[in-house]
């Protein structure tokens, strides 16, 4: 064999994908410039990075809508990452763009969210000077908290990828040049991100007996179908086929079904993350984070001391804070809470 493995999957690329898809050989490259891997393209070397990264193995712990949930078969951000990367590569796939850049900013995506869900990102939001986003807390991630302050040097399509994922209650497609990205691979994993999150969080609603398989609206059935994996197959499908990469476009959805994606969206907004129940539980853990706040910046020595948290040359106090808080899971937050403030029985060491 003439040539690296590397060398041989990059010729495969240029072989098999489409011509706007993006090629590990061609990448922009990395912040610090690193000798290629004999094996793994540079797409393919930042997704191993991601996997054995300490936030990725955090995410296990964190929360996707339902808090501390007694069943087995509610989802965290770990299963939710999982799902987004089925989607996003069967996608990508089926339009003959880089699978591996695809599965790497998957990966990446949501290593900065906070424990307890959206619920804990809006209490950050609130306290942190300038306001928190768990995208640029992603991003910060792999560029600087993690490998012991080194970050993880990944590659500029990685990490463009993991800042445009974030919609909210935005627009899903990127098509105004102010929001473009550098490849259509981030894109896709854009559109995966909602169209995992709407499925899975609709079956755990559904699992937690919020409301009934037949009180998602009509209309929205009527187009994506009645079973979750007749929507699921719907959407996909309509992405691939709703895609012109020949003729220059974006990863688009027809009207009808964007539309429907979008009334989905609404409709678990209404009756499941802003449903009272869910609510007042995420008002109980929205005190936990702000107590620890409070208490971590009424004395940075004790903090350090007692956590080993410092802040970085140049940086405030409550950017360490911040990270460190951002950074915990919600067994974690909840564990650290109740050693600062919950009294013990007397005689207790």
């Amino acid at each position: 064999m003439r040539g690296s493995i590397r060398e041989m999957l990059e010729a495969l690329e240029d072989e098999t994908l489409h011509p706007r898809a993006a090629r590990s050989s061609r990448s922009r490259g990395r912040e610090r410039p690193e000798e290629p891997d004999v094996e793994r393209p540079v797409f393919q070397r930042d997704r191993d990075r991601l996997i054995h990264c300490k936030a990725f193995r955090r995410l296990a712990g964190k929360t996707q809508v339902f808090l501390a949930p007694r069943g087995d078969h509610y989802r965290t951000r770990l299963t939710h990452t999982l799902e987004v990367a089925q989607v996003a590569r069967s996608i990508a796939r089926a339009l003959r763009l880089n699978e591996m850049l695809v599965e790497a900013i998957v990966m990446g995506h949501d290593l900065g969210h906070t424990p307890f869900g959206h619920a804990g990102e809006r209490v950050l939001n609130e306290v942190v000077p300038g306001g928190f986003h768990h995208v640029v807390q992603s991003v910060r991630v792999v560029e600087v908290l993690e490998n012991d302050g080194r970050g993880l040097n990944l590659t500029a399509e990685v990490r463009d990828g993991i800042l445009r994922h974030s919609k909210g209650r935005g627009n899903v497609l990127l098509r105004g040049s102010g929001e473009k990205a550098l490849t259509l691979e981030a894109e896709i994993v854009r559109i995966a991100d909602i169209v995992a999150y709407v499925n899975h969080d609709l079956d755990d609603a559904l699992r937690a007996g919020l409301f009934g398989a037949d009180d998602v609206p009509a209309g929205i059935r009527r187009v994506l179908g009645d079973s979750r994996s007749a929507w699921f197959r719907t959407l996909v499908h309509d992405v691939i086929h709703g895609s012109d990469l020949d003729g220059g476009g974006h990863i688009e959805m027809t009207p009808d079904v964007h539309a429907a994606l979008l009334a989905l969206r609404d409709f678990l907004y209404a009756r499941v993350y802003e449903n009272p129940v869910v609510h007042d539980e995420f008002v109980k853990a929205q005190r936990i984070l702000r107590d620890l706040w409070v208490w971590c910046l009424e004395d940075p020595a004790r903090l350090a001391a007692r956590y080993g948290v410092v802040r970085r040359d140049g940086e405030p106090v409550e950017r360490a804070v911040t990270d460190w808080l951002s950074g915990m899971t919600d067994r974690f937050a909840l564990a650290t809470w109740q050693e600062l403030f919950f009294p013990r029985p007397w005689g207790l060491v």
